[in-house]
């Protein structure tokens, strides 16, 4: 199986499906703007390891990828040009676009796409819905999923406060840590000199990886109001639902 993203919900998916012994490989951009850093193989890009929930993953070369012995092979390849070589069973494309881009069917026998900007039967051949709410990893293999609320899920009753955005184009330089306890104000790094500021008390969950390229208004943080009492280690009951979903697709694939 082939994952395009290693950002939270891709990585959830990607472990799930390698703890179940199915080979996997995880395609990755040269910056990723993964915020939920110690849950994604996107880390792997800037470390050369990282471990999701006692799964490795580990960078690659694009030439040289192929399913690892023991490991998640994560590799630099945006336009994803190892599907025409590795030929995968299954295309779980995961970056979370939330646009159209055109029919994936002839990509692999089997197609998913997860969240919105995906229609089943017409560019994937089955749609995982990521949106929180009672259809919450439902396989959809016909229409699309709930489309973009725009609005974070609220945790403690903050909603788009707890999301830290950067307030401009540039690059980003972290001045915090994941794992921080912050207070309002606090300054958590800069864009291109601009300030980037927590918003609510809280730890800091999630920050995108110092010094890469962000566009204006792309989150760059989270802060979860629950403070030490959550861990940024453990992945999310989210994307563990949208895991669950990618592999009741692979397994009902199968049995057809």
């Amino acid at each position: 199986m082939i994952v395009r993203g290693g950002g939270e919900l891709a990585s959830a998916a990607a472990r799930l499906v390698f703890l179940a012994g199915f080979p996997v490989v995880v395609l990755e951009r040269a910056e990723p703007v993964a915020v939920r850093r110690p849950v994604s193989f996107a880390e792997a890009v800037f470390s050369g390891e990282a471990s999701v929930e006692g799964v490795r993953g580990r960078r690659v070369r694009v030439e040289d990828l192929a399913p690892g012995d023991g490991y998640v092979p994560v590799a630099v390849d945006p336009e994803a040009t190892a599907v025409e070589r590795l030929r995968p069973a299954v295309l779980v494309d995961a970056r979370m676009l939330k646009r159209d881009e055109g029919a994936m069917l002839e990509k692999a026998r089997l197609v998913i796409g997860l969240g919105p900007g995906f229609v089943a039967g017409r560019d994937v051949h089955a749609v995982i819905e990521t949106q929180r709410g009672p259809d919450l990893g439902r396989v959809l293999w016909a229409g699309s999923a709930e489309p973009d609320s725009a609005r974070p899920a609220a945790v403690l009753g903050y909603s788009e406060k707890r999301v830290i955005r950067a307030p401009r184009a540039g690059r980003f330089h972290a001045q915090a840590r994941i794992g921080d306890i912050v207070v309002p104000r606090q300054v958590v790094g800069d864009v291109d000199g601009e300030l980037v500021e927590a918003t609510i008390p809280g730890l800091l969950r999630g920050l995108a990886a110092h010094g890469i390229a962000v566009a204006a208004g792309i989150k760059l943080g989270d802060i979860d109001p629950r403070g030490p009492a959550v861990s940024p280690d453990r992945i999310s009951d989210r994307a563990r639902a949208v895991a669950a979903g990618v592999i009741e697709a692979i397994l009902v694939a199968r049995s057809r």
